[in-house]
């Protein structure tokens, strides 16, 4: 079954479309954290970055860099936030690659950052042995 972002993508549901190419679409946000709020989708159906090629998530991230640009000019946002939410436990609601990319101001009193932990004694060692990579 086709996600909704296939769906926007085959033009079987309306989009306000800022770019598009052979690999993405970038579309505005309907439900934006701030007017502006874009999400630059994959044309694949991948649903995280772990099943999506290497050379398209480097194309995707070029897309967001040059909206993030774009933003800050015709917007006048002071910063943007660039987020994946890579699966459903980190908040992805469709199950298709996309980056959401935020305008900022100052002062917008938008909260998109989570809370912290702090590790215990000899936790950080476990878990940097846990996560190195082999180069």
């Amino acid at each position: 079954m086709a996600t909704l972002f296939t769906k926007i993508i085959n033009r079987d549901i309306p989009a306000s479309i800022l770019y598009e190419d052979e690999l993405c679409i970038a579309i505005l946000d309907i439900a934006p954290v701030n007017k502006g709020h874009a999400l630059v989708i994959s044309r694949n159906e991948y649903p995280t970055t772990a099943t999506c090629p290497d050379n398209e998530l480097q194309h995707l991230m070029s897309v967001a860099k040059r909206l993030d640009e774009k933003m800050r000019e015709a917007l006048q946002a002071d910063a943007t936030n660039i987020i994946i939410n890579n699966g459903p436990a980190a908040g992805q609601e469709v199950p298709h690659l996309h980056i959401h990319i935020i305008p900022r101001y100052d002062g917008d009193n938008k909260k998109v950052i989570p809370t912290k932990e702090v590790y215990g004694e000899g936790e950080l060692g476990v878990y940097a042995e846990k996560l190195s990579l082999s180069l």
